[in-house]
């Protein structure tokens, strides 16, 4: 066996491949994590984190209006989704009401302010996009997010 350039391999040893920097998931995971942080530091002032947006946002969509529906569509334990709605009607973001159909479940509605707030949430998304994507030609970006979109919807987020 040889190795990426071509000379002998040590014997059981695999040939050698990308580094770990070079893969899409690095990457990926680096760049989420510097995207969170600066997403996290626009909606400081606002008083919200981004789970709280996220929240709003699936709520928002129609994508979930129980608790429960939240939680499972964000992929969080039922009770981290119970003190974001928590935090969320005390800015009055977010009412609950309970379902008429079925008493025992409260749904969550997005309050006009909530509406606002989830404007307010994007806008500063798309400031932090602004800064991440500065140094990518409109073309490029536009293929950029496309292609992350297929990579979210193939991974079962909605788009």
């Amino acid at each position: 066996m040889t190795d990426a350039e071509g000379a002998a391999a040590p014997p059981g040893s695999q040939r050698r491949s990308e580094p770990l920097s070079g893969t899409l998931t690095f990457q990926l995971m680096t760049l989420g994590a510097v995207a969170a942080d600066r997403f996290a530091a626009a909606l400081a002032p606002l008083d919200l984190k981004p789970r709280h947006a996220a929240l709003m946002a699936v709520v928002g969509r129609g994508l979930a209006a129980s608790q429960l529906e939240v939680a499972a569509h964000l992929g969080v334990v039922p009770s981290l989704v119970v003190a974001l709605a928590d935090h969320l009607v005390r800015l009055g973001a977010v009412e609950r009401i309970r379902d008429p159909r079925d008493r025992r479940r409260q749904v969550l509605l997005l309050t006009q302010h909530g509406h606002r707030l989830l404007e307010r949430c994007a806008a500063a998304a798309r400031s932090v996009d602004e800064e991440l994507a500065a140094r990518l030609p409109a073309s490029e970006r536009a293929a950029f997010t496309r292609s992350l979109g297929a990579l979210a919807n193939g991974a079962g987020f909605p788009t």
